[in-house]
């Protein structure tokens, strides 16, 4: 139980310095907060709003995922190094990709709405 216990406070130490200084994240936690209720009229199901908002927990993941990397880069070495840049480079590659299943998955969901049968 302690370390689960250490493991949230970990969590929250690492949400909280994320939500004060990483602007991408902020951004993704702000559209979470209007996609949860919006995300209730868009879904037909109970399924299909979880996979909207599952959609974009999942971009917050990769984005934590990616800062982390980033992080972890800058300790090392604040010098141009080209290993490093294709590290950052493919974080930064991860998150394009999860913007783009999001938009894929919210797109098909509102088609789906605006003609009233599933595509």
């Amino acid at each position: 139980m302690e370390r689960l216990v250490k493991a949230f406070q970990n969590s929250v130490r690492a949400f909280s310095r994320l939500i004060r200084t990483e602007a991408a994240f902020q951004q993704e936690v702000m559209l979470l907060v209007v996609a949860l209720p919006l995300g209730w009229f868009v879904a037909g199901t109970w399924g299909g709003y979880a996979l909207l908002i599952g959609s974009i927990l999942f971009l917050i993941t990769v984005e934590v995922l990616n800062t982390g990397i980033e992080a972890a880069c800058d300790a090392v070495s604040r010098e141009f190094n080209i290993d490093i840049q294709l590290a950052k480079d493919c974080g930064s590659l991860a998150v394009l990709i999860s913007i783009v299943i999001v938009l894929g998955i919210w797109g098909f969901a509102i088609v789906e709405r605006m003609l009233g049968f599933p595509i």
